[in-house]
């Protein structure tokens, strides 16, 4: 527990209304998107200025408490877990709208901004907010920011950090800066790009300054029914080589479609591999593209093809695949959502690979997944109640993780690291890479406060030297033991 009178400077900064100490009240807090971990923080802050952030990370500073900024906990790797004795900095007083220039194509905003009111507030003006995570309607761009978020249309338009031209940010050690500039190109080394993805361990973001698009003339949705995910998976890869660029190209399984029929009804033809592809741009590409993707479609055998026939049509689509997480609590009573990266010319291997992986251990994995840049979601699906079966679950997502890095790809695409991933880490890269990493970490955190114990696959200190790589007993029996 914190003292009475570090208690009393946070409520002098925050007011009592911005100050929560009741434990009942931090329940609310002890975990993000991640259920299976989880911490009582010793309180939870909530400022609504930087001015208030500042003071709140210098005091943090002063006594060495542990801190961990905090959108709206939709994060699916435990990076917004509080720390032991540790404090919570929420954000969701903190969701106003900076400013907005149009003739330069950028809108400032608080951390606690929800990433779909970008879009609503610049669409009427011809404009949206291109990074689209699945939980878009409640995540916030704080949260976006830390874990250099994605989405469907990231295939096209790139991750959150190609959409992020400035930050201001509080250091740990609780000074203001202002990173990154409204041009493209500033001098200099690129801070933004390394604040950008760094999970709230370089320090907490007050404003931030993104990239708006201008909305495209047309866009045109098809879905195709295949047999295998086999031929899905080869559809993608001829489209993406007949030098088509989809603005988005995702690939659902049966498990997936039957489960998010439920929930939503979005019409989805019951087949073994749904491929949603996404075409816009100028009416004339889109058009001949849509016919080409058709045809490449039929060619590897989809029995149905459709294109949406309105706007309602389309976002009912959309709206399928964006319930596939939530929805999969359909299939079974637990589940663990996990997020590899793979070649995309390796698909249909990789998805047999993990059907094999599966059924050797008695469980159904679930698969949707971003087809066009090989980012996979495999959903393994359990029953917490059956001894040792969440045991089972979780090693197999972790060494699916390890499928990932064996074939060339990578532990996340942008779901992050966080505490979930940690000792995966200690497998895709080496002990002078990870050193590397934390060398960056302590020149802004030499106190080690700011969401300690993440992303590292063991605890490290600033200064610390480090030898051969040993991995750690856990990495050897699987990580399923921090469970």
């Amino acid at each position: 527990m914190l003292p009475a009178s570090v208690i009393a400077e946070f409520e002098t900064i925050v007011g009592t209304d911005g100050l929560i100490v009741e434990r009942s009240q931090l329940q609310t807090y002890e975990c993000d998107g991640l259920t299976a971990i989880r911490t009582v923080p010793s309180a939870v802050v909530l400022p609504r200025t930087a001015g208030q952030v500042q003071k709140i990370v210098r005091l943090c500073s002063l006594h060495t408490i542990p801190f961990v900024a905090r959108g709206a906990g939709t994060g699916l790797s435990g990076g917004a877990l509080p720390a032991a004795e540790g404090i919570v900095i929420s954000f969701a007083r903190m969701t106003s709208i900076l400013s907005l220039d149009l003739p330069n194509q950028r809108i400032t905003v608080q951390p606690g901004v929800i990433n779909s009111h970008v879009t609503r507030h610049v669409s009427p003006y011809g404009y949206f907010y291109a990074p689209d995570p699945s939980s878009q309607s409640v995540c916030t761009i704080g949260g976006n920011v830390a874990e250099n978020s994605g989405g469907a249309h990231c295939l096209k338009y790139g991750f959150t950090t190609t959409h992020v031209l400035g930050l201001e940010i509080v250091t740990p050690t609780g000074d203001l800066m202002h990173i990154g500039a409204p041009s493209l190109d500033a001098p200099g080394y690129d801070l933004t790009a390394v604040f950008v993805g760094s999970e709230g361990t370089l320090g907490v973001a007050t404003a931030v300054t993104l990239r708006i698009v201008k909305k495209p003339e047309v866009v045109k949705v098809l879905l195709a029914a295949f047999d295998s995910i086999t031929a899905a998976g080869q559809t993608v890869s001829d489209i993406i080589a007949a030098s088509i660029l989809p603005s988005a190209m995702e690939i659902m399984d049966r498990l997936s479609i039957v489960s998010a029929e439920a929930a939503v009804h979005p019409n989805y033809p019951q087949c073994e591999a749904l491929l949603l592809v996404e075409l816009d741009g100028p009416s004339i590409e889109a058009e001949l593209q849509t016919q080409q993707v058709h045809d490449l479609c039929r060619a590897n055998g989809a029995w149905e093809v459709r294109l949406a026939q309105s706007e309602h049509e389309r976002m009912l689509i959309w709206k399928g695949r964006k319930a596939a997480f939530a929805a999969a609590g359909r299939l079974a009573p637990n589940y663990i959502v996990q997020d590899g990266v793979i070649p995309r010319t390796r698909l249909p291997e990789v998805l047999e690979e993990i059907g094999r992986m599966a059924q050797t251990v008695d469980l159904r994995v679930s698969n949707v997944f971003h087809a066009g840049d090989g980012n996979l979601h495999p959903i393994v699906l359990y029953d917490a109640s059956i001894p040792g079966q969440e045991h089972i679950a979780v090693d197999l997502s972790l060494r699916i993780l390890r499928l990932c890095v064996d074939l060339g790809g990578s532990i996340t695409g942008e779901h992050g690291v966080g505490k979930e991933k940690q000792e995966a880490m200690g497998y895709m890269f080496s002990e002078p890479d990870l050193d590397t990493m934390q060398r960056v970490r302590c020149a802004f955190d030499p106190q080690n406060i700011a969401n300690p114990d993440k992303l590292f696959p063991r605890p490290r200190l600033c200064g610390e030297k480090t030898g051969p790589y040993t991995p750690h007993p856990l990495e050897k029996a699987g990580v399923a033991e921090f469970f």
